[in-house]
């Protein structure tokens, strides 16, 4: 049985995700097939960095409140680059203190799309990263639309060196993401696009 549209009467889940970046990370979370008829879903590609970009999104939040269209979830996703440690960690806080998740990865967002081939404990520098994705076959460019189609047959298996990275840290005790290099919270916020995505299903 094909799914129904929703009713008139129904509020649709308002979700914003503001990335870092213009074109990759927004690329790539924009492709997952998320029912637009069920849930009023938004990337944005903000251009903005670590604190920021979480102080341009409180902004919205209170705009989006004001307007009486508050937002069910709000995702902040960045990386760590080569921005100052206390920048990188005020974001956290900014986050934390606001209700926003955060989806990070560190060094960079190419480390989500490494880990769909191998886990990655040791730390490398952000030039090696489109290296490494070469060697595994995925000619990476940060302008591709069509990233997700590309890893998406892997990403079960990222979802698991990510948990199994995450794990790593968490054993180490007291976290420090602004110092955990490599680490990621990209799966978080993919298991929960998935989770959305899996409501077009349902009749």
């Amino acid at each position: 049985m094909r799914g129904r549209a929703p009713t008139a009467t129904r509020e649709r889940r308002r979700i914003l995700i503001v990335c870092e970046d213009s074109k990759s990370s927004r690329y790539y979370f924009e492709s997952f097939p998320v029912d637009r008829r069920r849930i009023d879903f938004k990337v944005v590609g903000a251009g903005m960095n670590t604190d920021s970009l979480v102080e341009n999104v409180i902004e919205k939040i209170k705009e989006a409140t004001k307007n009486r269209q508050p937002y069910s979830d709000v995702w902040c996703v960045f990386d760590r680059d080569s921005f100052p440690l206390a920048n990188y960690a005020r974001a956290f806080q900014l986050a934390e203190n606001n209700k926003i998740r955060v989806a990070w990865a560190n060094q960079a967002f190419e480390l989500w799309y490494l880990l769909h081939y191998d886990y990655l404990e040791a730390g490398i520098e952000r030039g090696q990263y489109k290296e490494k994705l070469l060697k595994k076959g995925l000619v990476y460019d940060k302008a591709d639309k069509t990233i997700y189609q590309k890893t998406e047959s892997l990403q079960e298996k990222a979802i698991r060196n990510a948990a199994k990275l995450e794990k790593h840290w968490n054993d180490c005790g007291k976290r420090f993401q602004e110092r955990e290099n490599p680490s990621t919270s990209v799966h978080k916020l993919v298991e929960y696009l998935n989770e959305l995505a899996d409501l077009g299903n349902v009749d």
